[in-house]
């Protein structure tokens, strides 16, 4: 298996609106993340992840872009920008960009020629244009990812215009071959700028079905099925590689909605020259019921799903594709509180978490504040809550679908995407230093006890056990290449799993519980000896022969001698 600095690499995603505020106005800045370079590196990450940080109207917090070579006013200057990237490679680390060519702004100039008129204009066939049946309503049935109809109507040409997202967010037609021109010059223009990738936002969306059929015979419906993972996808994937990214020491990962594992392995195989590896939504899914309000629709996550999706993905990509491992990123809810404990339990399992992300084949992911165990919010109000799709699904609950607002609210504190994006608590001032002024959404009230100044000079700490588990990546390449073999399959507390790397052998064993769990070495590993590698409570450095009794949200990892 070939090494690469993506394979081995570490990566830290900022959410830029909330990591840190330089200038006193209530939103995270460039030169914010630049005072934070030495917290980073001390952390120990390899590469960073920039969400995106062009210029933009804000209609979905920068992922609609008004302007894909200009820095957004709020954040800074490109001056800014550079001096972000220089601080990071001087301290040895990389950075990738957010690349979101699904579609732009409304705002983009692209789109304001798009429809100033349909006759003998240059810009039209940049986006997707179709009039409406002849029974007035839209081309068809698809619903928005956000809710509601795919499509706006625009009164000025008589056209309806396709938009998978908010109707600020029109899709960009990747059928016509001077658009993709203009995404791969905007592409150069940053590689050649010196950044190190690109996390490319729901790029397996940018392939349509031709003609656009209806989904099914519902007045609405999820038409997913025509814009997923689409007929000329990967045609697209291998121009771009082609044209912009081929020859270059970069890494590329695909943010790709209902991605399966044989797909991803076409999307990953290095032959195929596509991208390194996807985000796939598979293990973000096992705790939403079937229904048809999707991820709102909340169901107790089991651990035999935990176990049977991430086992699938393990051992369906090793040795063809490659993993990317998160649970959590800014749109997803915290992963402690939802995968773990966050109560009197919130450091041991966070710790918990860390190790199993730590512990696969592929490359980790953390979200900011992830390393200090930073916990879902509760607002009291909805009038509290920013982002789009939860306002969106709140106004759809109550007005349409029957719900109560507590049934509303329920939801959107297990899965609001605004979990995520409370300001970084920094320490335990006003704001939790995040910022001097107003900050645009509220603080968690937890940031006098869940802090970087508390945990950094707290040894026993979240992020100690971070620094710890990047530490060992660094010194033992089984950690990132080791193949992965599930044990103990059907125990109902316990995932325990091995590594193995040449005549390398670890094993993994957590207690994904808040109870006592009793580890007994399954056949094949009967006798074996172990060094104790890592642990998230104090503990023998031995391994037990007689088994072990885990303790709540436990995790060892052993090295196995012999």
């Amino acid at each position: 298996m070939e090494r690469t600095f993506w394979k081995e690499g570490v990566v830290y995603q900022i959410y830029p609106r909330s990591f840190m505020d330089s200038g006193g106005d209530g939103i995270g800045d460039l030169k914010g993340i630049l005072s934070k370079l030495d917290y980073l590196k001390y952390l120990g990450v390899d590469i960073v992840w920039l969400s995106p940080v062009y210029k933009s109207p804000n209609d979905d917090n920068g992922y609609d872009i008004s302007d894909y070579c200009a820095i957004m006013d709020e954040f800074g200057t490109m001056a800014d920008w550079e001096a972000l990237l220089e601080g990071l490679h001087i301290r040895g680390m990389r950075l990738i960009m957010d690349l979101v060519v699904n579609h732009s702004s409304d705002e983009h100039e692209w789109f304001v020629e798009s429809r100033s008129s349909k006759e003998n204009n240059p810009y039209r066939d940049y986006y997707i244009w179709r009039p409406g049946k002849p029974d007035g309503t839209e081309p068809n049935n698809w619903l928005s990812f956000f809710g509601g109809s795919a499509w706006a109507y625009d009164e000025g040409t008589g056209e309806y215009y396709l938009h998978l997202f908010t109707k600020k967010q029109p899709d960009l037609n990747w059928e016509n071959p001077k658009l993709r021109k203009e995404v791969y010059g905007m592409m150069s223009f940053w590689l050649e700028k010196g950044i190190d990738g690109f996390r490319m936002d729901v790029i397996n969306c940018i392939s349509k079905t031709e003609g656009l059929p209806d989904a099914g015979t519902a007045r609405y419906a999820w038409g997913g099925e025509h814009f997923l993972n689409g007929p000329r996808i990967h045609e697209y994937l291998q121009e771009m590689n082609r044209s912009v990214l081929a020859g270059r020491d970069i890494m590329t990962v695909g943010e790709m909605p209902g991605v399966t594992p044989e797909e991803a392995v076409l999307y990953t195989d290095p032959e195929r020259r596509e991208v390194h590896m996807v985000f796939q939504f598979e293990t973000m899914d096992i705790d939403t019921a079937p229904g048809g309000s999707g991820k709102w629709s909340l169901k107790p996550w089991e651990l035999r799903d935990l176990k049977a999706v991430t086992t699938k993905w393990q051992t369906e990509l090793h040795g063809k594709g490659w993993n990317s491992l998160y649970l959590n990123n800014h749109d997803q809810p915290r992963m402690v509180s939802r995968f773990g404990s966050d109560g009197a339990l919130r450091k041991v399992s966070a710790k918990l978490l860390a190790t199993f992300l730590h512990t696969l084949q592929g490359t980790p992911y953390i979200y900011q504040g992830e390393e200090l165990g930073m916990t879902n919010v509760r607002f009291p109000s909805i009038q509290e809550y920013k982002d789009v799709e939860t306002l969106n699904f709140y106004r759809e609950a109550v007005n349409e679908w029957g719900w109560t607002p507590e049934q509303a609210m329920a939801s959107i504190y297990a899965k609001s995407r605004d979990n995520a994006r409370t300001p970084m608590q920094w320490d335990d001032s006003a704001n939790a230093g995040f910022t001097t002024g107003t900050p645009w959404i509220g603080i968690h009230p937890n940031y006098t006890e869940i802090n970087a100044k508390e945990a950094m000079a707290d040894p026993d700490s979240v992020f100690h056990y971070y620094r710890r588990l990047i530490g060992l990546r660094r010194e033992h390449p089984i950690m990132a290449y080791g193949e992965y073999r599930l044990l103990l399959e059907d125990h109902p507390q316990i995932y325990a799993y091995t590594r193995q790397l040449e005549s390398e052998q670890w094993l993994v064993i957590l207690n994904f519980s808040e109870g006592e769990a009793r580890f007994e070495s399954p056949e094949e590993l009967k006798g074996a000896e172990g060094q104790l590698i890592i642990a998230n409570y104090p503990a023998d450095p031995g391994m037990p022969a007689s088994g072990i009794t885990l303790r709540p949200y436990e995790a060892r990892v052993y090295r196995l001698k012999g």
